[in-house]
């Protein structure tokens, strides 16, 4: 788990929050369906994202599940973007995300500014 000089912490640097995200499948469209056993998993983010969904979640923009959804799911997909940016695949994408960033944090900076 830790490197042997503690400074990075599964091929992540330390400059970050550490997460422990756990998901949990409750049921399926069909009743018969078998639920899958959760999934759990450790990330680093430069960001603090439960600051961030609470946020979003204030905004009133967003139900409070909507708003927790978009705001881990963003932070931790725009967190695995920013560590490979030179993969094409994701180099293709940054800009767009940036701005959709960017566009998000406006609105919500209206909506609190009534």
């Amino acid at each position: 788990m830790w490197g042997s000089d503690l400074s990075t912490w599964k091929g992540h640097s330390m400059k970050g929050h550490r997460y422990r995200v756990t998901i949990e499948h409750l049921g399926g469209p069909q009743q018969d369906m078998p639920v899958r056993p959760p999934l759990c998993f450790e990330a680093v983010n430069h960001d603090e994202i439960l600051g961030i969904v609470t946020r979003l979640q204030a905004s009133g923009a967003y139900q409070p599940d909507e708003a927790a959804s978009l705001g881990i799911g963003l932070k931790l997909f725009s967190e695995v973007m920013l560590k490979r940016r030179d993969d094409p695949l994701f180099a293709a994408l940054l800009p767009a995300i940036r701005a959709f960033i960017g566009g998000l944090k406006a609105r919500n900076k209206a909506i609190a500014a009534g």
